[in-house]
């Protein structure tokens, strides 16, 4: 019995439909993959009849997300900033609120901007930014190598392995700066939360616990930013939106002499920390 692209996206969706919100789009997304088609494909084309490799293929996939698989590491990328990134379970997936720290950095970055990219995990926003300013010399690094392998394949298949140099350090140590622009996407869930979250059960630990209170890699950080943040720079930090007050906080006991704020994401939820060093 041949089954087609209507055929396959109904029996999958009534199958997702308690596991996701979104099951409609999620199975076309699955079934797109399986065929090597766009999406826009998959549904002007829903006569079309699957071979049964790409049957197998595609169940498979539905099975994974089904287990509890992240549909991003399923479909193996995700877009982020207008752009597809490639992604293995060893990195966050990137999220529609970490393009908040890019909007920001365009905001007034120089064209010759000397960028670090903290935490670069997929290398999202390194990528992002060095296709952005393309004046720019970007560093992205992260404590895991698998991560930065994961970085490597998304600055190839971007083409900006001569603008972006990747580094393994644990956050701002191997660097003595000045940089003009630090973007920061710690990990910043405290870490007796995280058996609570079920990203937690999905993406990787290192890249979500933020230590005890959640906010330990970042005040590190705002400690060593009179080092490495240029005069006239900005630095950049993702945060919890309950971390907001706290770090304001230690932000102006460790630059004095810097602009601080907090930006909102889409939502209204305090979600950037802003610091303009004068």
């Amino acid at each position: 019995m041949t089954t087609t692209v209507r055929d396959a996206l109904e029996g999958a969706s009534r199958q997702l439909q308690q596991h996701s919100e979104s099951a409609s789009t999620d199975t076309q997304l699955l079934l797109g993959e399986a065929l090597r088609r766009p999406r826009a494909w998959i549904l002007a084309h829903s006569e079309y009849e699957l071979s049964s490799a790409e049957t197998a293929e595609f169940e498979v996939s539905v099975t994974q997300v089904l287990d509890g698989v992240a549909l991003p590491y399923v479909l193996g990328w995700w877009e982020f900033y207008g752009r597809r990134f490639y992604l293995e379970p060893q990195v966050l997936i990137p999220r529609p609120e970490t393009e908040l720290i890019v909007d920001q950095a365009l905001r007034r970055s120089e064209p010759t901007s000397r960028v670090l990219d903290l935490g670069t995990g997929s290398g999202c926003i390194a990528v992002t930014l060095s296709l952005e300013l393309p004046q720019s010399i970007v560093y992205a690094s992260d404590l895991s190598w698998k991560a930065l392998q994961v970085a490597r394949r998304n600055i190839e298949t971007h083409g900006v392995e001569q603008r972006v140099t990747l580094i393994n350090s644990n956050l701002v140590e191997a660097y003595s700066g000045p940089f003009d622009l630090i973007c920061a996407n710690l990990p910043y869930i405290a870490s007796d939360h995280l058996q609570d979250l079920e990203v937690a059960e999905r993406e990787p630990k290192m890249a979500l616990d933020g230590g005890s209170l959640g906010t330990e890699l970042i005040v590190r950080t705002l400690k060593r930013l009179p080092k490495i943040l240029a005069g006239g720079g900005r630095a950049l930090f993702e945060i919890d939106p309950g971390q907001a007050v706290g770090l304001v906080d230690q932000a102006r006991m460790s630059i004095p002499p810097a602009t601080t704020r907090i930006e909102k994401d889409l939502a209204g939820r305090d979600r950037l920390l802003v610091i303009e060093y004068v």
